[in-house]
């Protein structure tokens, strides 16, 4: 299957990002739950671990391979079930993301927007922009019922990287 990249260019809080829709036949608690419990995250991209209370969780990508480190997630703001904004940061490396997850449901239909800071460097948009539809995907799969092992990385990666590296030169 040939996927189409959905991103577009968005400014928020002053960085440069990429903003991603998906749209769900399901109630806005049922999606926030999607992106925000562990057990339902491992489905399609991670797991946390950790207290959120505490303000930062840790999280890792279970679909990266087993040398993927642990990312560390400070939770900016958190209006469940509306609105989630993050900073994410890699122990020992330099490159910090910012992730903002909105939902907003509509006669019993969620749109979810997520958008992730490209960082100081444009070309980060080449792995960000593929990567995130991507995952969105097989978050869309494990939400209706498919398999989201089915959706092949190989994709959206390299396939979309000049698109998402346009966007931003």
């Amino acid at each position: 299957m040939t996927s189409t990249p959905t991103g577009r260019r968005v400014t928020i809080d002053g960085l440069d990002s990429i903003a991603f829709d998906r749209t769900f036949r399901a109630g806005i608690e049922d999606v926030w739950a999607a992106v925000t419990e562990s057990d339902r995250l491992a489905r399609w991209i991670g797991e946390w671990t950790g207290d959120p209370s505490t303000g930062s969780v840790d999280f890792r990508m279970l679909y990266e391979g087993d040398e993927h480190q642990a990312e560390v997630l400070t939770i900016q703001e958190c209006q469940a079930p509306r609105r989630l904004v993050l900073i994410s940061r890699v122990p020992g490396q330099e490159v910090v993301w910012h992730m903002t997850l909105t939902l907003v449901e509509h006669e019993g239909t969620t749109t979810l927007t997520f958008t992730q800071s490209v960082g100081d460097d444009p070309a980060m948009a080449g792995g960000v922009g593929p990567g995130w539809d991507y995952y969105l995907d097989r978050l869309v799969a494990a939400e209706t019922g498919g398999d989201p092992a089915s959706v092949d990385f190989g994709d959206y990666h390299p396939v979309h990287t000049q698109h998402y590296l346009d966007m931003f030169s």
